[in-house]
């Protein structure tokens, strides 16, 4: 018998770009991802039944949840009826933009795979993935990357390193596909300039991007909450370089001079009933930090 215990990460977008609308209603999208060490952890271990336990009242357990989802895909995959009971400790917040339901189905993909010794290549994990969630994928692996399609064609970029980062979220969540539904692409968009922003990456910085990224989703979720654009506002006047990630409501902030202090910002923020984080940037999706025999 083994137990398994692993950290999924969650993803920033330092760019988020809308090509269009595909005819299967999908958007096409081009995302420059970037997984954080902010991470939720699973706790998996062997059982005669698949079940999952959170002290997150807000997070459904059952076939709602991608982490079971991911479950019965090898199950389904692999024709296996094993079962595991998987804990999951939530640290990410839900509803955010940061990927943490995708996160957690991509370690449960990796955590299974190794628990009940099925021995699937990434590649085969990566073709599940992209049946639970066009974001699975890419938390398997993390890291920086380029997503293309619908966000299932993933290029590995650089790894950048360790930037510090701050993270502020409202006391509320924002529905992607209602943000989807009130997204209006035009002519005079400013998208970000995705190709100039591999190039800084390619040098191994981050700061310089600001010069050219953007989330085109940002119009939309300002729309419906003008909010989160009033204080990403204050945010960039006070010298931070902002940026909305996913359709919100999450803010990321880098800071270009360390004369800059988010200490002040945090306590106005929190003040507001904004969560805060400060973290960095992780060069990987997942990692397996205990897998022990019993």
């Amino acid at each position: 018998m083994r137990k398994i215990k692993i950290k999924a990460f969650a993803k920033i977008n330092l760019a988020l770009d809308v090509i269009g609308k595909r005819e299967d209603g999908y958007h096409e999208v081009e995302i420059i991802m970037q997984s954080i060490n902010l991470h939720d952890q699973l706790l998996i271990f062997p059982a005669s039944v698949l079940s999952l336990e959170t002290k997150n009242r807000r997070l459904p357990i059952d076939d709602r949840n991608l982490i079971i989802k991911a479950a019965k895909k090898l199950r389904e995959y692999t024709g296996i009826q094993r079962g595991a009971r998987i804990i999951l400790n939530k640290r990410i917040p839900v509803g955010a933009g940061l990927g943490g339901g995708s996160a957690d189905a991509a370690a449960a993909l990796m955590g299974l795979n190794e628990l009940w010794a099925l021995e699937l290549p990434l590649s085969t994990l990566e073709k599940l993935a992209v049946s639970i969630g066009a974001d699975v994928p890419f938390c398997l692996t993390g890291g920086t990357v380029l997503a293309k399609g619908i966000g299932e064609k993933l290029t590995n970029l650089p790894t950048l390193p360790a930037e510090s980062v701050f993270l502020t979220k409202p006391p509320f969540t924002v529905s992607t596909a209602m943000v989807y539904k009130n997204l209006c692409l035009t002519s005079t968009d400013r998208h970000p300039d995705i190709k100039s922003i591999i190039s800084v990456i390619n040098k191994g910085e981050i700061l310089p991007i600001a010069k050219y990224w953007g989330n085109i989703l940002e119009k939309a979720t300002f729309k419906l909450f003008p909010e989160i654009k009033e204080v990403m506002q204050c945010l960039s006047d006070k010298g931070f370089l902002v940026r909305m990630t996913g359709s919100g409501p999450t803010l990321f902030m880098f800071q270009p001079n360390e004369s800059l202090n988010f200490e002040e910002a945090k306590l106005k923020l929190k003040e507001m009933g904004w969560w805060t984080y400060e973290g960095t940037l992780e060069g990987r999706g997942l990692e397996i930090t205990g897998l022990k025999g019993e």
